[in-house]
Parts: C-alpha cells; structure tokens; sequence
C-alpha cells in the first residue's frame, strides 16, 4: 500500500525475503509530448554520469565501489499518455554483512543524484552536456541498422499519424535532441523535481518503518499536478494506412497493426491475453506454426498489444517476393481465431505459458514493482496469483473469439528492397 510522503509523492515498501539485495526505484511520471522526449532522455544521461560532489564518472563509480559494488540507473519509458523517467538502484541488504547504515548510504547516493546535479551558472557542465548528446545522437542514428527495430518504430509512426506525441518513441528524435543546448535541460530538471508525480518502490527483506524515515529525508516538495490520464485512445480509421520505405535489406520487414477497445483495466485483458498467445505470443501459436514453420514464409512471425493504447501488432521478416501471400496468411490466421479454430490443448497450453509466465514475474523485483506502480493508476484486476490463475484458467473459446472479432486492421508497413515485389 502506498504511504503519501507528500502531495504527489508516493512510497511503497514492498517487504520480501526472496532477494538478497535491496532495490529502489523512482518513477517521475507526467504527461508524455514530443518536445519534452528528447529532453528527459538526454537529462537521465547527465544524471547518471556524473553530479556535483562527483564531478567525473570514475568518482561516481568510486563511490559505488564504497557501497559495497552498489548500482544505480537511470532511463525513460512511456505507458499510454505517460512519460517516464526511472531511476533504479541496487544494494547490497545490511543484514547479510552485518553492517549498518548502507540503505541510509544509498538514500544520500540518490539525493547526490537527483538533488546536486552538475550544474553550475544555470547550465549542466558543458564537457559533459556535448559528450553525451553526441552519444544520444549516434545511438539514434544506430537504430536505423536495426531494422527490426526500425519497423517497429516506422509502424507507430504510421498508425498513430495524427498525434504527434503518440507517434514520437520514449526517447524523442534525433532533430529534437540537435537542437538543445545546456540551458534547456536545466528547466527540464527542475520541472521534472518540481511537478512529476513521484512513486518510489524499495522492495526487498526490510522494514517498512526504517524505509519510511530514511526515505522522507529526500527534500521533495509537495505538487499540486493532476495526474494525466494513462489510457491513449484515437477513433478508428476508415482505411487501412499503408506504407512502404525501400532500404538494402536482405530480409523484408512487414508489420501490421490493428486496433481493439480492450485495455489494461478491462476484464476482457485476461482472454486478450489468451488470444494474443494463440496469435503469435508463443511458439505454439498460429502465426509461429502456419506462417513461419509449415509455409516457411516467415523467418519469423509474432504478435504483441499495448494494453495501454488499444492496438495489436504483428511482426514478421519475409522474402519479399512473399509479401501478398504472407498477408493473406496473416489475415487467414485471425479468421480461424475469429471461428474458433484451435484445439482444447490448445487453449489450455496456453493459459499454462500464461500462468507460468505471470508466476516467473513475481520472481523478479521489477515485475513486482511494475504491478504495484500500475495500482496506483488503474483498478486492480487481480488481488494475487491465485485469482489471475483463475482469470486465465476461465477464459472459453468464446471469449477468444470476441477479441479476434474486435480486432480492427489499421495500419500496414513494410520495409522492403527495391524490385522485390511487383
């Protein structure tokens, strides 16, 4: 349960005895929109390089050392109509070394961190500034030579093309992060300690007083920000939107999104789980076995949804030549889903890799605090383990059914080389 230190901040001690370590994570949530992307991920790069008292990378390093090979992060993600900034640390649990104090060490480590960052007369310390926006540049024109990543990202700029901020990735664009200077990120900063909504997790074997009183000792200020609403949502297309750039790739790249109602908070979740399984989210899938294995049409075939703007993706890479039977294929796949073609051991070795998978979750602290930060956004679904079993294990061939009828294509994208098909 979350302990309101402040208006706007939030702390929830997640006591376990299934770590040795404990783990701390910040999330600075608001509201995510093309001209601040960029900004938030170069600032997580100066945070975590270097700080005020610890003005090179080898004397943050340093530092950690002391803290018995402690570490820390920090990055960016984005859920629906929220941008993220995560700051995650590692430490070793007192309690296994027989030493007081680390937690309370670590805690200063942060406040080092997000309170004292290397800036001086109103900037971020230059040196640094323009080594790490030459390094955010260079691995943003990287991601072009990956080309399934590049597909990825083409196909959301092409289904949400009428929201310049749904279409921009977590971490902004190369033209955005060119245009800034030192001074700018020094308002990102302190708009970012100002007023994001702050939901701080430590989870591991502790106490949740102790965590309580060493926590509150970071000077947040009370914000008065009403949180902006997870759930992105865009009214349906008449047509399917379709795109294709010409690269020399060896291996063509087609990618499908479709659109459907069901969201993370919805109980219709647990048969979308399912369905997507039976799609293309597991070996045993129709996307995997018909389009890869037994046509070998696909070096690979998969299927994914964002619980939190309402679509489903398909993935494959293709021989070009293919492309309109890999389609057809494709759509062929969604019909039987849509008439119930597919086995009881089917559906049921599904709900098994989906309850298996849910139960690995809970083995990791991430896993963990991702559930508990979403149930300070959304409705809990499911009180534990045994109730989500219960959700899947419920799920009929109907319900499977209704989510492949819901599913509404939008967009098409592919990456292919010149000639390839036509």
């Amino acid at each position: 349960m979350a302990i309101s230190l402040q208006s706007g901040v939030n702390l929830t001690v997640i006591p376990t005895e299934k770590f040795k370590t404990v783990r701390l994570f910040f999330h600075f949530s608001t509201e995510h929109q093309k001209k601040i992307a960029a900004k938030r991920t170069l600032l997580t790069s100066l945070l975590e390089t270097n700080s005020l008292h610890y003005p090179s990378q080898t004397q943050l390093s340093e530092k950690l050392a002391d803290l018995y090979g402690a570490s820390f992060g920090l990055n960016v993600g984005k859920k629906g109509n929220i941008h993220q900034v995560n700051l995650m640390m590692n430490l070793v649990n007192e309690k296994y070394i027989d030493e007081e104090g680390i937690l309370e060490e670590g805690i200063k480590f942060i406040q080092e961190i997000l309170f004292h960052p290397n800036i001086k007369e109103g900037a971020f310390d230059f040196d640094t500034f323009q080594l790490e926006k030459e390094n955010m540049i260079d691995y943003l024109e990287s991601l072009k030579e990956d080309k399934q990543t590049l597909a990825a990202l083409r196909l959301q700029e092409l289904y949400f093309a009428d929201d310049t901020a749904q279409k921009t990735p977590s971490f902004g664009t190369k033209e955005d992060v060119k245009v800034l200077n030192a001074y700018d990120l020094v308002q990102t900063y302190q708009e970012m300690m100002a007023q994001d909504q702050i939901d701080i997790f430590v989870i591991g074997d502790v106490e949740e007083e102790k965590v309580r009183k060493v926590i509150n000792k970071l000077p947040f200020t009370p914000r008065e920000t009403v949180p902006p609403k997870m759930f992105y949502q865009q009214e349906l297309k008449p047509e399917v939107h379709t795109e294709t750039i010409y690269e020399p790739v060896i291996q063509t790249k087609l990618n499908l999104a479709y659109q459907t109602s069901i969201y993370y908070n919805d109980p219709r979740r647990f048969p979308l789980l399912v369905f997507n399984g039976l799609f293309g989210g597991f070996p045993h899938s129709k996307l995997f076995i018909n389009v890869r294995e037994k046509a070998s049409l696909a070096y690979y075939a998969s299927s994914a949804f964002d619980s939190f703007r309402g679509f489903v993706t398909v993935q494959t890479g293709i021989d070009g030549k293919n492309r309109k039977r890999v389609l057809s294929l494709i759509e062929d796949q969604l019909e039987d889903l849509k008439l119930g073609h597919f086995t009881e051991s089917e559906l049921q070795q599904t709900k098994v890799m989906l309850k298996n998978q849910f139960l690995l979750s809970l083995d990791s602290a991430r896993g963990l605090v991702e559930m508990a930060y979403l149930e300070q956004w959304l409705t809990k679904l499911v009180k534990n383990e045994t109730e989500f079993e219960e959700k899947i294990m419920a799920v009929t061939k109907e319900d499977v059914k209704k989510v492949a009828e819901d599913l509404q294509l939008q967009a098409i994208f592919t990456l292919d080389r010149q000639g390839a098909y036509e």
